[in-house]
């Protein structure tokens, strides 16, 4: 069944007003009132925050999962891994409830769930594709796995939350050697 017109405009006006909130602190009494609707039109298109930060979410898997394809589309691998996580940290950086989606599967609403559990699974595809040829390259140590690298870019994005932006490229300059593969003594 096709949604009504202007309940795909109500939903639109939705997002467009929670793009303005802090994803960790949404409220949907807020989001209602920035959009100019009702809250029961808010909790019928987002029963909870969760289902409407997946939504705002979305976009920024895609991109992500895009990188991924094109990180391994690079003939380098060295460039190819530098590519992708500092896509990956760039696009966490924005988007502050992408973190969230990547690490957490309990979906509030299933057509999300379905868009984020495709976006995830390519995602992560990604980033084992270009982990495992920077490892058979001798760029990174053998024994980091995609999980681990995930969860070092969360890390990153969470210390330059806490410090400022311009530490972004010093931070993954640091994480990037962290990773290296040890040098034979």
């Amino acid at each position: 069944m096709t949604p009504r017109a202007d309940a795909v405009r109500s939903r639109s006006r939705i997002i467009e007003a929670a793009r303005a909130h802090d994803p960790r602190a949404l409220r949907l009494n807020d989001v209602a009132r920035d959009a100019g609707v009702g809250i029961g039109t808010v909790y019928r298109h987002f029963p909870t925050p969760r289902a409407l930060v997946e939504a705002l979410s979305l976009d920024a898997l895609e991109r992500l999962a895009e990188a991924g394809r094109q990180a391994a589309a690079e003939p380098d691998p060295a460039e190819a891994l530098r590519g992708l996580l500092a896509t990956a940290l760039r696009l966490q950086l924005e988007d502050a409830g992408l973190e969230a989606l990547l690490t957490d599967m309990a979906r509030d609403e299933p057509a999300v769930h379905d868009a984020c559990s495709a976006a995830r699974g390519q995602i992560f595809h990604g980033y084992e594709a270009v982990l495992l040829r920077a490892q058979r390259a001798g760029i990174v140590r053998a024994d980091l796995t995609a999980g681990r690298l995930h969860r070092l870019i969360c890390g990153i994005e969470h210390a330059v939350r806490l410090g400022v932006r311009s530490d972004e490229s010093l931070l993954l300059d640091i994480l990037l050697a962290g990773i290296s593969a040890p040098t034979p003594s």
